[in-house]
């Protein structure tokens, strides 16, 4: 069975579409095998997107969505977050393909941008906010390679949010993002999950 971070799937391509609602908005989602959570969206990506947003209500800045997969946490942030410019990454290509569709689908291609790249492989600039639902199956040193790589792509004062749960390393998570950013916060913790947040200060 292929992992959701595959390169290239080869599996027989099947589309699936759901609705999601938030709020008062609706988003409509195309998905397929290969990718994460194909089914619908998964707990811990919709607690981390409503914690990015109501912490960051008037945001006016750049996001990164690392490891994007088809793209469900990108483009709702781009929906809510209006002033905000979005970038998602991921190393699947099914997965960036439906990211297009989504985008479109969902009307917010005028500020969001698609990346292929292997965590930071093929990412240059530097953003606001970086928000992460890492892929646990790719083990602990993939996982710790996107908090490293987010570092040192934020700006000064820029923020990292994860989601995890507690048994897939919630406390490692911690551990390592205090190692790296020297603070780590919890934002929120729902049945199990964990939001961190960490920011970047120079000073």
């Amino acid at each position: 069975m292929e992992q959701y971070f595959t390169q290239n799937p080869t599996s027989e391509k099947e589309i699936y579409k759901f609705d999601w609602n938030i709020g008062k908005q609706r988003f409509n989602f195309y998905t397929s095998n290969s990718v994460f959570s194909k089914k619908g969206m998964d707990f811990g990506s919709m607690l981390l997107a409503e914690t990015v947003i109501k912490e960051n209500e008037s945001f006016d800045g750049s996001i990164l969505d690392l490891g994007c997969g088809y793209g469900p946490i990108g483009v709702i942030l781009a929906g809510f977050l209006k002033n905000s410019s979005v970038a998602m990454s991921d190393v699947n290509e099914r997965a960036l393909e439906l990211c297009l569709m989504n985008v479109k689908e969902n009307k917010v291609g005028d500020r969001v941008k698609i990346i292929k790249s292997s965590a930071f492989e093929s990412i240059d600039e530097s953003f606001d906010v970086i928000v992460t639902n890492p892929p646990i199956r790719a083990g602990k040193d993939v996982v710790f390679s996107f908090y490293e790589g987010a570092f040192k792509h934020l700006k000064s004062g820029g923020k990292l949010y994860v989601v995890i749960q507690k048994k897939q390393g919630a406390p490692s998570t911690s551990t390592k993002l205090k190692e790296i950013f020297g603070n780590c916060e919890v934002s929120d913790k729902k049945s199990g999950y964990f939001i961190f947040r960490a920011e970047k200060n120079m000073s």
